[in-house]
């Protein structure tokens, strides 16, 4: 059973007036439970009475441009310092870190309305602690808001640590999309090169290459930041869920990989593309060497007999004309031979 925020607080640009876009009070033996921020601080303070029900844990996501988020999660979630440096910081570099018994991780994710471009990743900051998980971002993003469509539908993990891989799993399935996207992209720009139309493809690899290129340098450290922490895991994390962040962790990995392999194709293409763009440019620039040195000879005789002064050769011959075309284009001939001879003998 849902509960459904008020009418003022969904008149608020991106979530209620504390900033909230979605709140779900979680747990192995309950349904998910929709909770507005008014539930949720009431739900903190019983939690730091210790009152609240065992097992049951709080996932809260956040608007950071709503004005009030901040503050709200500062009177009422009892975040560690580091979070809110991680905020102030705005850095946008993936890295996941343990302060004492929290986790504090920067994420990258693509844009809900993602159009493959390199501008369309957003970061999202995340706390996850035993019985509280928030999240906050400025610009909707993909893997958030499919996982909350998971979450309202009924399929919600048993806990903080769970439903932070599930985010990661998801992640990587929307990078697997992006992924299949890029290789559509690339097969269609591949098949109208091996057609010889050329067109404006290399534009198109540019952008997805830029686009592979960020999502490499945000991403990339994901993993590696993941084994470490899993290394010295905090005491409050069970072995399933460590387990369930490890297998998230290659599923991410793999995705990278084939990114990575996607780049070196890009790479390819477009020193084929150069290579064919420089070979029609020598193609054009041989045709117009060609043609300038067979109109050399007719240049330089119109020249020399155009001007007026005494004493022009064959000016009185009545066969004049036809002798000097005939010296043209003797010479014309010679000069087309001379051109022609360095491609016969390439």
């Amino acid at each position: 059973m849902t509960t459904p925020l008020s009418a003022s607080a969904s008149q608020n640009y991106g979530g209620d007036a504390a900033g909230l876009i979605c709140g779900y009070l979680l747990g192995p033996d309950t349904p998910p439970h929709e909770v507005d921020s008014a539930q949720a601080a009431q739900w903190l303070a019983r939690l730091q009475a210790g009152a609240a029900r065992p097992g049951q844990f709080l996932w809260l996501h956040f608007n950071l441009s709503h004005a009030q988020a901040v503050r709200w999660m500062e009177r009422h979630a009892h975040l560690p310092e580091a979070f809110f440096d991680a905020l102030k910081d705005r850095s946008v570099s993936t890295r996941i870190e343990r302060d004492d018994d929290t986790l504090i991780a920067v994420l990258n994710d693509a844009h809900f309305d993602f159009a493959f471009e390199p501008s369309d990743i957003a970061t999202l900051w995340t706390s996850v602690a035993p019985h509280l998980m928030v999240t906050g971002r400025t610009r909707p993003l993909r893997s958030v808001d499919v996982l909350r469509t998971a979450v309202r539908t009924g399929n919600a993990p048993c806990s903080s640590v769970a439903l932070l891989a599930e985010l990661m799993r998801t992640q990587a399935s929307g990078l697997v999309d992006i992924v299949r996207g890029v290789t559509q992209r690339i097969d269609d720009v591949e098949d109208a090169l091996l057609a010889g139309r050329l067109d404006h493809k290399r534009a198109r690899l540019g952008v997805l290459r830029r686009l592979l290129v960020r999502l490499q340098r945000l991403l990339a450290p994901e993993p590696a930041a993941l084994f470490r922490l899993l290394q010295h895991p905090p005491v409050w994390m069970g072995a399933d869920d460590a387990q369930e962040l490890r297998d998230s962790t290659e599923e991410f990995s793999v995705v990278l990989r084939d990114m990575q392999g996607l780049q070196e194709r890009i790479k390819l293409l477009q020193e084929e593309i150069a290579a064919s763009v420089q070979e029609a440019n020598s193609r054009s620039l041989f045709v117009l060497t060609v043609v300038t040195v067979l109109a050399l000879p007719i240049n330089i005789l119109a020249g020399l007999f155009g001007m007026n002064v005494g004493g022009v050769p064959l000016a009185d011959n009545g066969h004049g004309f036809w002798i000097i075309v005939a010296v043209v284009a003797a010479f014309t001939a010679v000069a087309g031979w001379l051109a022609l001879r360095g491609t016969r003998d390439t």
